[in-house]
């Protein structure tokens, strides 16, 4: 049985944790900016096993809108670039027979008032498992009281500590999310 000072650290922990799958979630859309974490969900078929690009090949930014992948083995150029055709990238990859670039073109107005709109809703969900966090513990803290191992005065206090907090991550959320708004809008 936990204590309701376990249940709190473990809350937090919890919602520090969604916080963090949330911002690095963020790093996934794209702004004005070329970012290897663009990259990260891409596979490549390395001799019949799905591996992530990042470990096929050397990803660099060498300009501001471009990306520069180098495959460790030559033979893995087509399939990577089979990967990112594939993907959702929206990016046409220039094979040079020895490396293969990504240039990111300027993203015109409505692409970014749409990364916006997911942005928003990426930051919804962080919003969302914070808060599913706090309603867990209650659900805790509640069971405890029934089952008479605490009192009512103890799960009032619990609940007013764990919504100070529950209030404080997301704040960082919201934070968060207006960072990421200004990046993909810078021009």
């Amino acid at each position: 049985m936990q204590t309701l000072a376990e249940m709190m650290k473990d809350a937090e922990h919890r919602m520090k944790s969604a916080i963090e799958v949330t911002v690095h979630d963020f790093g996934r859309f794209r702004t004005g900016r070329a970012n290897p974490q663009l990259l990260e969900g891409i596979t490549v078929d390395y001799y019949g096993v799905d591996s992530p690009l990042n470990q096929v090949a050397n990803i660099s930014v060498p300009e501001a809108r471009q990306i520069l992948i180098s495959p460790f083995d030559k033979t893995m150029l087509k399939p990577i670039e089979t990967a990112i055709t594939n993907s959702d990238l929206g990016v046409n990859p220039n094979n040079d027979g020895q490396v293969i670039r990504l240039n990111f073109p300027p993203m015109t107005e409505e692409r970014r008032k749409d990364l916006v709109k997911q942005v928003h809703h990426r930051a919804e969900e962080g919003r969302v498992a914070i808060r599913n966090v706090r309603r867990d513990a209650l659900h805790h803290a509640h069971a405890l009281q029934k089952d008479q191992h605490i009192s009512e005065d103890d799960v009032k206090g619990f609940e007013k500590k764990l919504q100070e907090v529950t209030d404080r991550y997301v704040h960082e959320v919201d934070e968060a999310q207006k960072k990421k708004d200004a990046e993909v809008m810078e021009v």
